[in-house]
């Protein structure tokens, strides 16, 4: 049995354009993010760390997007890696909805997947979650 999983293609009448919605999106985040940041405003704190003493699942996101600003990778990746791997995920599609909307390309689709599929795709993301968290756990601490 061959699976495919993405497939090229135009827009189908009323798709909604992920593409078109997404780039602005982030974009619009990014800038919010930066003006609070130049305004001086206090970032948010994690409630669950402040209460129990534990980092929560997304603890340390905000200082990986602020290490990937100043250009700190190595240190993203230790503060939070999947947050860390979530802004890759988000840069490499915002130039990829980029290049598709400027120069108007078909479009990349997930093709039909199988249901097994998708639930194995599932348990892997919550494992990859709970093992990040772990590591939280292990490394904010």
């Amino acid at each position: 049995m061959k699976i495919r999983v993405l497939e090229l293609r135009s827009l189908r009448p009323a798709e909604v354009d992920f593409e078109a919605w997404f780039l602005p999106a982030t974009l619009l985040a990014a800038c919010a993010a930066w003006f609070w940041l130049r305004a001086g405003l206090p970032w948010p704190k994690c409630w669950l760390r402040h209460s129990f003493g534990i980092p929560c699942p997304t603890c340390g996101s905000t200082r990986t997007a602020l290490c990937f600003a100043q250009g700190h990778f190595g240190a993203a990746f230790q503060i939070n890696p999947l947050a860390a791997l979530a802004y890759v995920g988000v840069l490499i599609y915002d130039v990829y909805a980029g290049c598709v909307l400027a120069l108007r390309l078909p479009r990349c689709r997930l093709a039909s997947i199988p249901g097994k599929v998708k639930q194995a795709f599932g348990i892997l993301l919550v494992a990859v979650v709970i093992v990040n968290w772990a590591y939280l756990i292990l490394h904010l601490r």
